[in-house]
């Protein structure tokens, strides 16, 4: 059985998909890697920010569903997604920029003897900045070579993902038994699983709480967490697996971007497995990457129906000076 490689991506609903640009380009310096649209209801933006070429295991991407109402954080959800910096050093830098522009943040805390910098967006979605030094494990992706960010300091991809669950004994069973996770720490309330090669770029942060209401998905909180597998084949191996375990599946879906499968592993809590290719590359070129709509061929011949349902997103920045600050 091939396992899991690590984080692939992690997709979330935001109100504003203006405002979303805007965050992650300008305060995060992340790189918008591809604006398209939910395969599935093409009124719906699908934006994907991810690092300089879009690695698989880099991408934060995010739904914004007309008339969506804000959701409500608790148990039973994908709770915090984190980004990978390379050092210590650019947490600081990160907390100066965020004091700066009136980014709500905890300041820098160690969790698992890494450093960390939580924060949240105008969504109270929350994120957490974790620092590579010294890390082990899987690869961090590329900065974004033309973003506002310093190199030494930009983001390189996904850390842990935070899961909040009722029932901790079934879901640390369901992680080792099925997904082949190991528990490697544990800090209060805190369980922390990582899987393959391990490190920040494979792991899940696990908090069991069974005092906070049911969590209710809206603006503001995460839809899913999709893991890395190498290819096809592997990930039909998944497919069998996951429904060996009695597990409902989606089945093979083919995302153009990646192939994947999708599995409802808990209350709330819906996991995709996610190939590494093809990726972003294939239909933009690498200066002007994120900036013209891009559809999936299926999608192409209603193009013209797509772009009068969606609003137009000014994404250019291929002819913009992105100052680092």
């Amino acid at each position: 059985m091939n396992g899991l490689k690590g984080l692939h991506h992690v997709t979330a609903i935001t109100s504003s998909a203006e405002k979303n640009y805007e965050f992650f380009t300008y305060v995060l310096g992340m790189r918008l890697v591809k604006k398209t649209v939910n395969q599935d209801d093409i009124q719906t933006y699908h934006l994907f920010f991810a690092d300089d070429i879009g690695g698989a295991g880099t991408d934060m991407t995010f739904f914004d569903f007309p008339g969506v109402s804000k959701g409500v954080h608790g148990t039973n959800e994908i709770s915090k997604t984190s980004f990978r910096v390379p050092t210590d050093e650019a947490l600081t830098y990160f907390a100066k920029r965020f004091d700066r522009l009136d980014v709500k943040h905890t300041g820098i805390k160690e969790q698992f003897g890494k450093q960390t910098l939580s924060f949240v967006d105008f969504d109270d979605q929350h994120y957490q900045l974790i620092s590579d030094e010294n890390n082990e494990g899987v690869a961090a992706g590329v900065p974004w070579q033309n973003g506002p960010i310093p190199l030494e300091y930009a983001i390189t991809g996904l850390g842990p993902i935070f899961v909040r669950i009722a029932d901790f004994d079934y879901f640390k069973e369901m992680l080792e038994k099925v997904l082949q996770f190991k528990e490697i720490g544990k800090e209060g309330q805190f369980h922390l699983f990582e899987v393959g090669e391990g490190g920040n770029g494979a792991q899940v942060v696990v908090e069991h709480n069974t005092v906070l209401p049911q969590a209710r998905q809206g603006f503001g909180t995460v839809h899913h967490t999709a893991f890395r597998v190498e290819d096809r084949e592997v990930l039909e191996q998944w497919i069998k697996r996951m429904e060996s375990f009695g597990f409902q599946t989606s089945g093979y879906v083919n995302r153009h971007f990646f192939e994947s499968l999708y599995v409802r592993v808990a209350p709330q809590i819906l996991f995709e497995f996610a190939t590494d290719g093809p990726g972003f590359m294939g239909d933009e070129p690498y200066e002007t990457l994120g900036e013209k709509l891009s559809l999936p061929p299926f999608l192409e011949p209603k193009r013209e129906q797509i772009e009068k349902l969606v609003r137009p997103i000014d994404t250019v920045r291929s002819t913009r000076d992105m100052i680092k600050e």
